[in-house]
């Protein structure tokens, strides 16, 4: 795998296209050095994600996934993403600890800065995911065992 100073490599994006549909993952991402290349299977699209002292390629994209209406739980304010909390990963979120157990969060709920709102299983690994700062939980904008983005809000925190 070998980076072109000049643009991206192709074969890279067709190795990384064929790893996709051999493990059937979504998405997948690889970073090196000033160059970061991440190809989705939802959107069917490959986004180049430069550092600052990287060129800018054509089609180049820092936009998060558009999260679908109907995916809401709760009604969300005017403009979520301002107060959301994103997905820091790929995985599948979950609302509480364990299928029987209590949610971590319920809307209208105070939470401060550290608490626990929500798990992610990624790579059959669980991690908790901690609210960045302390507010009213105002929308949960997953539902329990759906699958999550990079980047998606999950959470708008008030």
């Amino acid at each position: 795998m070998s980076i072109k100073k000049t643009g991206v490599d192709q074969q890279l994006i067709r190795d990384l296209a064929g790893i996709l549909n051999d493990t059937n993952l979504t998405e997948i991402e690889v970073e090196q050095g000033d160059l970061r290349v991440r190809v989705s299977r939802q959107s069917a699209a490959v986004h180049t994600v430069a550092a600052p002292v990287a060129p800018v390629f054509p089609g180049q994209t820092n936009a998060a996934p558009a999260q679908p209406a109907a995916a809401a739980v709760a009604a969300a304010p005017a403009d979520p993403s301002k107060n959301a909390v994103p997905s820091p990963m790929v995985g599948t979120a979950y609302a509480a600890p364990s299928p029987d157990a209590k949610a971590f969060i319920e809307v209208g709920q105070q939470v401060r800065e550290g608490q626990t709102l929500l798990i992610i299983e990624a790579m059959k690994t669980m991690n908790q995911i901690p609210s960045p700062r302390a507010g009213t939980v105002t929308a949960i904008l997953f539902e329990d065992g759906q699958p999550v983005e990079y980047g998606e809000p999950l959470v708008v925190i008030e």
